[in-house]
């Protein structure tokens, strides 16, 4: 009796060291994995509207606390998730974007690509293209949306690489029809040409009320 208790234990250890090791790989494999499960059970009590305004990308539009009251004629679904990078928002596109038939996109990423310093702006900017194109095969017709990837005062030494990503993204969605570019840089800097400290948090990466109130005046007439 005391051998099959043994064996048993050892059975159960040995299932708990596989599961663990599977969801360690699970969370390597597919980071921010909870939060868009988190989405599709939200979805699920509720279903959320379709030809919706789908607001995506990372943390800029995570945080971005009362996003809808900022665009109140809008109907709008805010799914910006973790500190994501473009290829996991194209990883997690047919989850947190597709489902929705959206009528636009509109995206905020590839500024933790470049931070992360292994990217360069034109790096970057392929990520962009593979993310477009699997959004434009998916929904032909859907207005796509790009914001730039903003001067965060934390960040200034990624300052010339987001540069070049914000150059070829806009020039690269210049070849399209429905699709924008919307520079929110110039209303971030101040006379000086820096970021405005007052825009941002503690951390001087995201931003405050303030900044996303110059975000709305600049993105509004974007907005379909």
């Amino acid at each position: 009796m005391y051998r099959v208790i043994i064996s048993l234990c050892t059975c159960l250890l040995l299932v708990s060291i596989w599961a663990f090791g599977q969801s360690k790989s699970i969370a390597q494999d597919r980071p921010f994995e909870s939060e868009i499960r988190a989405f599709e059970k939200d979805d699920s009590v509720s279903p959320p509207p379709q030809q919706a305004i789908v607001f995506t990308g990372s943390s800029s539009i995570r945080v971005w606390d009362n996003l809808s009251t900022y665009f109140p004629t809008k109907t709008i679904l805010q799914r910006g998730f973790g500190g994501s990078e473009l290829n996991q928002v194209l990883m997690y596109a047919d989850r947190i974007i597709v489902p929705y038939h959206p009528k636009q996109v509109v995206l905020y990423a590839g500024e933790n690509d470049i931070a992360s310093g292994k990217l360069s702006g034109k790096q970057t900017f392929e990520r962009f293209v593979a993310l477009f194109q699997h959004v434009r095969q998916k929904l032909p017709g859907v207005l796509f949306t790009f914001i730039s990837i903003k001067p965060s005062p934390s960040r200034r030494q990624f300052f010339p690489e987001n540069d070049i990503a914000n150059q070829l993204i806009k020039q690269y969605l210049a070849n399209y029809q429905n699709t924008q570019f919307v520079d929110i840089r110039p209303v971030m800097l101040g006379a000086n040409g820096q970021p405005v400290p007052a825009l941002f948090r503690s951390d001087s990466l995201h931003m405050l009320p303030a900044g996303y109130q110059r975000w709305a005046k600049v993105l509004a007439p974007y907005l379909k």
